[in-house]
């Protein structure tokens, strides 16, 4: 399934408001930095690392950087890994953003980023990981039947990729205690937040916007059978031959969408009639 954003919410009007918001091409940045840090730390032995992570008492003691530098810590050291997670951090940023606009993209960056501070400073530990996660969330949310080589060899569907990370942080909170949950939940929020439209609809909080043309010949089809009722007379009545469906009960009737007006015809002339426009 296809997840198209339909609903215009506050969110989308902000963009729409301020459209020279936002960073361009911030995913690349981030994996940039991400990679520099993490190659750095092969020569350093973790000593940069150490100086940018978050950490709520070192922060209350002034090292305020930490707020902000936190972001470039790398999920693994691992030469390999360091460099797939910088990748995979590239392309679904890039693809999000993409798909959302830059500054949509940077504004669920900088709420996720917020509220792992938020969340950080309550827990005492903040991960940048679990925002970078929820690039991947969001993206198997719009293009769920959409397939990747999993190990770049495995072709399986973003929904189950994005099922299994879930799952596996999960089993984490099982296994470690709550904290590692509590660790993820402010970036789960924040998917949330930025998904709602489609996850109203999927609950069945929403309903789809009803095309106009729809709206109006329910309309006309509700007047024309108000007036049957209060005359005792016909329902339809073909605006070219004047037949009704008195005349002809067999007689198919439609309303055609292109006269303004929405007059109906029966079935030898709803594709063979001048179209009618007030103008």
């Amino acid at each position: 399934m296809m997840y198209r954003n339909d609903h215009y919410g506050p969110i989308d009007r902000f963009c729409a408001k301020h459209p020279r918001l936002g960073i361009s091409n911030l995913a690349m940045y981030i994996a940039i930095g991400q990679a520099a840090v993490g190659i750095l730390d092969l020569f350093f032995r973790g000593a940069l690392a150490n100086l940018l992570f978050f950490h709520r008492a070192l922060i209350f003691r002034g090292q305020v950087w930490r707020l902000v530098t936190f972001v470039l810590i790398p999920s693994s050291s691992n030469p390999f890994y360091l460099l797939l997670g910088c990748y995979v951090v590239y392309w679904t940023g890039q693809m999000l953003e993409r798909e959302w606009g830059t500054v949509k993209f940077s504004l669920f960056y900088l709420c996720g980023a917020a509220l792992s501070i938020a969340g950080g400073l309550l827990l005492g530990a903040a991960s940048i990981y679990y925002i970078h996660l929820s690039f991947f969330l969001v993206i198997a949310t719009m293009y769920s039947e959409m397939q990747v080589l999993f190990m770049f060899v495995l072709p399986i569907k973003m929904k189950w990729l994005a099922l299994l990370d879930v799952a596996l942080i999960l089993l984490e909170g099982v296994e470690s205690g709550p904290f590692v949950i509590l660790l993820a939940l402010p970036s789960f929020i924040n998917y949330f937040i930025f998904t709602w439209p489609f996850w109203s609809m999927k609950l069945g909080f929403a309903r789809r916007r009803a095309d106009p043309q729809v709206i109006n010949f329910k309309k006309a089809q509700r007047q024309a059978q108000k007036k049957a009722r209060e005359t005792g007379g016909y329902l339809h009545k073909c605006a070219v031959c004047g037949l009704t469906d008195q005349d002809d009960p067999n007689m198919e009737f439609r309303y055609c969408s292109k006269c303004d007006g929405y007059y109906c015809y029966c079935a030898n002339h709803i594709n063979n009639h001048i179209h009618i426009h007030n103008d």
